[in-house]
């Protein structure tokens, strides 16, 4: 395979976790991230696990203008573009609406939001050119039905099924596939964020249950980048065995 694909959030959890499938997979690999120190850890076990070129790139996704330069600074081999993963994105925050804080919703909606779109619109035209491409979004339950003290978040998930179907519907005519997963309660850093590095409130999310893991989402997106060319897997919606849905759980 001689294909190139570009994971963004993937210094941890579901990230890093694609990143590794897919150079499994023989992808040349763009890895992007905030944290240079967990990037350059990434590409030294990328480059000694796999024969594949890997490109790290440190920035930010809510910031328009270091997607650009990113983007703009690829080398003539990481250009072309195959496959995005729009990875990167977060939960900040478990109050009720008014009880949360600003901040916490400007950085869910410019990561999950605008940090998606940005990196969308940068790389789409190279598809469109070459009249093909493959778009993963990693979305959540969430972005299905709203819980609880989540309000932000869901909005911003249900945002990116909006965006998701919309460039589905965009895209086709240029043989772009258009694809999501969202999962459930998946243990990784993603409570230690939302309940702001407080890792006793974390680990309490999973208390009686076995959560999905980022194995768990590579294995999804390995399933959907390997279909052949004529299918298309829009979605798929992943929970634990003991989730039934954002509100019922089954904790022994």
């Amino acid at each position: 395979m001689n294909r190139t694909a570009i994971v963004t959030g993937a210094t941890s959890g579901f990230g890093r976790a694609i990143a590794l499938r897919l150079a499994g997979l023989g992808y040349r690999l763009i890895v992007t991230g905030r944290r240079k120190e967990l990037l350059d850890t990434l590409t030294a076990e990328i480059s000694e696990k796999y024969s594949v070129s890997v490109l790290a790139l440190n920035f930010d996704v809510r910031d328009f203008k270091a997607c650009e330069e990113a983007v703009n600074s690829l080398p003539d081999e990481f250009k072309s573009i195959d496959l995005l993963v729009n990875n990167a994105g977060l939960a900040a925050g478990a109050a009720p609406f008014d009880q949360s804080l600003l901040d916490d919703f400007d950085r869910m909606i410019d990561t999950n939001v605008k940090g998606l779109l940005y990196m969308t619109k940068l790389i789409v035209p190279g598809m469109i050119e070459r009249q093909a491409g493959h778009i993963v979004n990693i979305s959540s339950i969430a972005g299905i039905e709203v819980y609880p003290s989540g309000s932000v978040y869901c909005a911003s998930k249900h945002a990116v099924n909006a965006i998701t179907k919309g460039l589905r519907i965009d895209l086709v005519k240029h043989g772009i596939r258009v694809s999501s997963i969202s999962p459930g309660m998946a243990e990784t850093e993603f409570s230690i964020v939302r309940y702001h590095g407080d890792t006793e409130k974390a680990k309490a999310v999973y208390n009686g249950l076995t959560p999905l893991n980022a194995e768990d989402i590579a294995d999804a997106l390995e399933f959907i980048v390997t279909r052949p060319a004529h299918v298309s897997i829009n979605d798929i919606q992943i929970n634990p065995s003991q989730q039934a849905n954002t509100y019922i759980s089954h904790r022994k």
